[in-house]
């Protein structure tokens, strides 16, 4: 028999993994404290374009005011709108692959997939959105405050248990920091309620305004605190608002700010107060108007502002009771001259209508055809009949005539 050697290959052992102790520090300390963003590089590699420079030429006309229709699986109806491009960069392209990475900047409601639908379109060869990443969405972009999933859910299981809101805080900001952007209009206290019901921003209620204020440009209204009550278009500039000291400033957009946030301010004042006196004594109906009963002197003193003539027989009011009187009751002369012709007029458009002149017409002409027919049966009768029917005609215009 042959020998045979036979090696033994000695035994691996396996080394036990160690397993690493957490610190005895807050978790979320430590994500609040490190950086766990990866920085880009200081040099930008400098692409190649001359391999390609249709690719750039196409990237540079789809920018500006671009007709999109949003594609098939999309969240709004499919009809053809407008979106603005304001900027692309081209930042890699691997010609091997077909592969390209661009940046954005766009307007709200831009599809991405549309756009690169388009760019193929242009350079003839088809194209199609592999990825989309979001790196940006107006004030808040990826490199600030960013947080996972899980810290939200530490965060809410910290506040419920140990009524510890710090950590919520760091996770969860508050909406007036998408609007630090916006130039500011301060309201008065009294003014915030009023505002959230829909009142008009009027220039006595405005406590502070920020300089560079343009007509028409959005803006946002806030309280003392800094709390936004609502975002709004501006009627005045700066400038208009230092110099005047009436007049509307600003048209609401949207009130972001809940109802009765704040106490109710308006009502309070004297004519407000006295109207609210009048309505329980009776002078005044439930709603505040004027009845029998109503005093002359409330009459010629107060002005409905909601109604523009009132307003301006108001403003005269001051001047001349008296001819304010009398323009009032000068529409009410006015108004039944106006309504006589009226029915002058619908009377003659009833008596001179053209279905009853057709129906006059069809009753001569039957009348005509029973009178020939008579005619036709007794010639002697007839002429008889016909003389006594003008005799009686003749007899009746002159009674009419007469009378």
């Amino acid at each position: 028999m042959a020998d045979a050697e036979v090696f033994i290959l000695p035994k691996k052992h396996k080394k036990k993994k160690e397993r690493k102790s957490l610190p005895k520090d807050d978790v979320a300390e430590i994500q609040h404290a490190e950086e766990f963003l990866i920085k880009p590089e200081s040099k930008v590699a400098q692409l190649d374009t001359s391999q390609w420079p249709l690719l750039l030429k196409a990237l540079e006309t789809l920018t500006g005011a671009l007709f999109q229709r949003p594609p098939l699986i999309a969240a709004v109806k499919r009809q053809l709108r407008v979106r603005t491009i304001y900027e692309s960069k081209m930042i890699e392209y691997d010609p091997e692959r077909r592969l390209g990475i661009f940046w954005v900047s766009c307007e709200a409601g831009t599809y991405i997939r549309t756009l690169c639908v388009h760019l193929g379109l242009l350079l003839g060869v088809g194209g199609q959105m592999q990825e989309l990443r979001r790196v940006r969405s107006g004030v808040m972009s990826e490199k600030d405050h960013m947080v996972t999933m899980h810290d939200v859910l530490d965060a809410q299981w910290l506040y419920d248990n140990h009524k510890d809101e710090s950590y919520l805080r760091r996770v969860v900001y508050p909406l007036e920091k998408l609007l630090t952007s916006h130039k500011r209009l301060v309201m008065k206290d009294s003014a915030v309620n009023a505002i959230c019901y829909g009142a008009k921003i009027m220039l006595p209620g405005v406590l502070r305004y920020e300089d560079g204020i343009e007509v028409n440009q959005e803006i946002v209204v806030i309280t003392t605190k800094g709390e936004a009550i609502c975002m709004a278009i501006a009627l005045m500039t700066t400038a208009v608002i230092s110099t005047c000291d009436h007049g509307i400033v600003a048209k609401i957009k949207r009130v972001i700010m809940e109802r009765d946030t704040y106490p109710r301010k308006w009502g309070l004042g004297p004519k407000a107060s006295q109207k609210k006196l009048m309505i329980k004594q009776g002078l005044l109906d439930k709603h505040g108007k004027p009845t029998d009963s109503t005093p002359a002197t409330w009459m010629q003193e107060y002005v409905d502002y909601s109604d523009s003539a009132k307003r301006e027989v108001g403003a005269k009011a001051v001047k001349d009771p008296q001819e304010v009187a009398e323009v009032v009751k000068a529409p009410k002369v006015v108004a039944e001259v106006v309504k006589a012709p009226k029915r002058k007029r619908e009377s003659e458009s009833d008596e001179t209508s053209p279905q009853l002149i057709k129906k006059e017409k069809k009753k001569k002409k039957d009348k005509k055809a029973k009178a020939a027919l008579e005619s036709v049966d007794d010639p002697g009768d007839g002429d008889s009949d016909s003389t006594k029917k003008k005799k009686k005609k003749k007899k009746i215009k002159v009674e009419v005539v007469s009378e």
